[in-house]
């Protein structure tokens, strides 16, 4: 290669030739028609990749395409096979945001509780998002438009507009993935223009543990589901959905065991546990047995949608008692604070009664305990103070 080629060059040459640019392009004329095609070599293998008819591309055009798939080729990777790629994301009918938020959330749920429903993974998105930009191609969501979604509820619902900002930055990352032209940083541009929110955590609403054995001794005096369902949860300290739904055949002996797809977590993290149960926690089991031996203990109707009583009707029980503002949950808090305030047992044993995940990973690798001797003790302990019993300081030590 002597010269680089001139428009001259061109005109003079003859109706079936090669001529040669540099750098790999080439001029390819066959009876008087050209087509321009870059000449590379990948992996040891030389490749002919046709960028366009002459009649089409001047060349000019023709030197911008060379250098364009002589970077990729610089970069490690094929041009044809990345040029293919590129069409093949094009050629598919771009979706709108709505679609790529099922189509995420399709890819993403078999790794949520529940199948993403128990946790509402969709609930901030389908309220807030969707509704403003669900139609927009997926390509043409703007900062703009997720900026004017959020910001109603930036300040005044504060968790929940974070909740619907990741799941949106979620949504963006998947279409990347799937190679459609967006960029998964507007999300944080919109929360950096709509700025910082100094929220403070609201805390639910618990009892104060020294009013627990007056609540508990109202709701032994009624002959009420929902009353067992509460008292069971006061005394167990579990959360809503695991003692909601506690059927017969889970309870052994004195040990009731919590089915992983109740217990909260990932369903890769979650794992079953095993709850002891105090003297006056099983005998609401065994009478609760005594009508249903199998299936859910607390069941109001076999028309019911879970087969057991819903989070809703426990909490409209305590209403209708006067509780206003505490919930099943809080009972938990009740149980903690009473730890803390009686130095009843060891911080480990309290968190694990509790079904909290104590120490890093690597810990609990080693650490595989479930302190079970230990939670009966105390959890018997709790029961005795919660009905109103004298408690035999010898039987509540623990070794330190």
């Amino acid at each position: 290669m002597k010269n680089k080629l001139t428009a001259v060059r061109i005109r003079a040459a003859a109706d079936t030739c090669k001529l040669y640019d540099g750098a790999g392009l080439m001029l390819v004329r066959s009876k008087g028609v050209g087509k321009w095609v870059y000449r590379y070599t990948y992996a040891g293998k030389r490749k002919d990749m046709g960028l366009g008819p002459q009649s089409v591309l001047s060349l000019a055009e023709a030197r911008k395409l060379r250098d364009k798939w002589a970077v990729v080729l610089a970069g490690g990777n094929d041009p044809m096979s990345t040029r293919a790629e590129e069409t093949a994301a094009t050629t598919v009918a771009e979706p709108s945001f709505a679609e790529m938020t099922r189509m995420v959330f399709e890819a993403r749920k078999d790794s949520l509780r529940g199948d993403g429903e128990r946790g509402r993974w969709m609930s901030p998105l389908t309220l807030y998002i969707l509704p403003k930009i669900g139609a927009i191609p997926i390509s043409k969501v703007r900062q703009w438009d997720i900026e004017q979604a959020l910001r109603p509820i930036w300040k005044t619902k504060h968790p929940t507009a974070m909740k619907a900002l990741r799941r949106t930055r979620i949504v963006l990352r998947g279409a990347k993935s799937r190679r459609f032209d967006v960029d998964p940083f507007i999300a944080d541009g919109a929360a950096e223009v709509l700025g910082t929110v100094h929220h403070t955590e609201a805390h639910l609403v618990a009892t104060p543990w020294q009013n627990i054995p007056d609540l508990y001794r109202r709701l032994a005096e009624s002959n009420s589901m929902s009353a067992d369902c509460l008292r069971l949860a006061i005394l167990t300290v579990v959360r809503s959905d695991a003692i909601r739904g506690i059927r017969a055949e889970e309870v052994e002996g004195d040990i009731w065991t919590v089915p992983e797809e109740r217990i909260k977590g990932t369903k890769r993290g979650a794992k079953a546990f095993r709850v002891p149960l105090s003297a006056e926690a099983l005998s609401i089991i065994n009478a609760a047995r005594d009508i249903v031996d199998s299936g859910p203990l607390f069941c109001p109707s076999r028309s019911s949608k879970k087969g057991y009583l819903t989070d809703q009707a426990l909490t409209l029980y305590l209403r209708r008692m006067g509780i206003e503002k505490d919930t099943v949950h809080g009972f938990r808090t009740s149980f903690r604070t009473w730890v803390q305030d009686t130095d009843a047992c060891p911080y480990e044993v309290a968190e694990t009664a509790l079904g909290h995940q104590i120490g890093s990973s690597v810990e609990r690798s080693y650490a595989r305990s479930d302190r079970l001797e230990q939670r009966r003790i105390v959890m018997q302990k709790w029961a005795d103070f919660v009905t109103g019993k004298e408690v035999d300081s010898t039987v509540v030590q623990f070794r330190r």
